[in-house]
């Protein structure tokens, strides 16, 4: 049976991610960087600078700008970061980071329109609280006529946060802590269960204020870890650079226990795991910045692309030069232990505790922040009394993600990530007047000719 699924989900996985995908992902994402003519790269530093004034913020909203891309870094910065990393080298070389990089790069553009049309189409929901995401901007800029395709994303987001925001953060923490310390998945599930519980059941402000405090803390930490590992083989650093730049357009040769990997490999794996690291396309992180108390969606969009840098093009790529400065990607491991290989080769035995308490923070914040993109999704679709019953649901998943096969779960995960892309990439399309107008008038009204 679970061959049968597992065949089943890989068949459904290339198709999804498959080039049709793949063009409407790189279409998208290059159509709105050149409609907002590079205006993310441009805008980059103003962005930082938006960031930091956010953290006190007046406006409409429930959380201030910077706790919502906390909440939405929260979200992103996860197992993505480490394990799948690890996962789209060892499947498609070293290429597959550039492949990575290129996704990010597109990816702030449509990031960035998320949020504005995250935050110009938000609504109130009955208990008061501003919500919105792709399924509001559907509904509410594409017309009734389209209501069904917002329908379909909160349907597939409902479902896809258990699998990458869910049972896959806990069955890699679960996975990690096993081969590390030891510690038995049975223990590892129903902690991290009654951790989450204490956070999720506060609503939103309870997670913006704990992400806040710990996604600042764990990206810092982590960076100077990977930092000091590339600090110290930093005369290979440009071979390492040459070598994921070359294989991505000529393809892996076999080596060690790597059994080579052509260009559509590293594609596919850079841009699936790109995309499941810093989620730009697939309409999760508008979510948690329609809560933002802002009057204004443009400054929200030049914040939340911030998500899309910050996650793949600092943290995911300090994974990578790790991995690749090591040498460990030829050594036939893959996710976690190819990672916790990586640092252990330049740190020692310390570097497996880099890599396991690193994870484990990741994951942990990841779950909290999937846990109300999901639960405003099933509320979407079946009003505010299915809150409490999806919080309960979502607790009850974490230790079953724990203790299931780590290949199913994977794979269901990248099922579902394509699933949600879909209709989120066609609103886009079809909304981009509307961002490239908001942010024509931002500009015009700040630096009028």
């Amino acid at each position: 049976m679970t061959t049968t699924i597992e065949h089943w989900l890989n068949t459904a996985s290339a198709l999804i991610w498959g080039p049709p995908m793949l063009v409407l992902l790189f279409g998208v994402g290059v159509y709105l960087t050149l409609g907002l003519r590079f205006l993310p790269w441009r805008r980059t530093p103003e962005a930082f600078a938006l960031l930091w004034r956010g953290r006190r913020a007046s406006g409409s909203g429930d959380i201030t700008p910077f706790q919502a891309l906390m909440t939405a870094l929260s979200a992103t910065i996860g197992t993505g970061n480490i394990a799948g990393v690890a996962t789209a080298i060892a499947l498609g070389g070293p290429g597959a980071v550039f492949w990575m990089w290129i996704t990010a790069l597109v990816g702030m553009a449509t990031k960035y329109a998320e949020a504005v049309l995250a935050v110009r189409y938000r609504e109130v929901d009955p208990l008061g609280n501003h919500v919105g995401g792709p399924m509001y901007y559907i509904r509410n800029g594409l017309g009734g006529g389209w209501r069904w395709l917002g329908g379909a994303f909160a349907a597939f987001a409902t479902v896809a946060a258990f699998g990458i925001g869910n049972m896959v953060q806990a069955n890699s923490v679960a996975d990690a802590l096993h081969n590390t310390l030891a510690v038995p998945a049975w223990i590892t599930g129903p902690l991290m269960a009654v951790l989450v519980a204490a956070v999720i059941l506060g609503g939103l402000r309870r997670i913006a204020e704990v992400a806040s405090a710990l996604v600042p803390f764990m990206a810092l930490a982590y960076f100077a870890a990977a930092a000091s590992v590339v600090a110290l083989s930093w005369r290979e650093v440009p071979d390492a650079l040459v070598t994921i730049v070359t294989s991505a357009f000529t393809g892996t040769a076999a080596g060690g226990g790597f059994a080579g990997a052509a260009v559509w490999a590293a594609i596919r794996y850079g841009v699936a795991r790109g995309v499941f690291s810093n989620e730009a396309g697939l309409g999760s992180a508008p979510i948690a910045h329609a809560a933002a108390r802002t009057d204004e969606p443009v400054r929200q969009g030049l914040v939340a692309m911030l998500g899309t840098f910050i996650d793949t093009l600092v943290v995911c790529t300090l994974t990578a030069l790790v991995i690749v400065l090591s040498g460990a990607w030829t050594s036939g491991a893959t996710g976690a232990a190819l990672s916790a290989a990586a640092f252990e080769s330049v740190l020692g035995p310390a570097g497996q505790y880099v890599v396991t308490f690193g994870l484990a923070l990741f994951a942990f914040t990841t779950v909290l922040g999937w846990s109300y993109y999901g639960e405003r999704c099933a509320e979407y679709l079946f009003g505010v009394g299915a809150i409490q019953a999806y919080r309960w649901l979502w607790i009850a998943a974490i230790p079953l993600g724990a203790w299931v096969k780590l290949e199913l779960v994977w794979l269901a995960a990248d099922v579902m990530n394509g699933l949600m892309a879909l209709p989120n990439l066609i609103a886009l399309a079809l909304l981009s007047p509307i961002v490239f107008r908001l942010t024509r008038t931002y500009f015009h009204t700040r630096n009028p000719a």
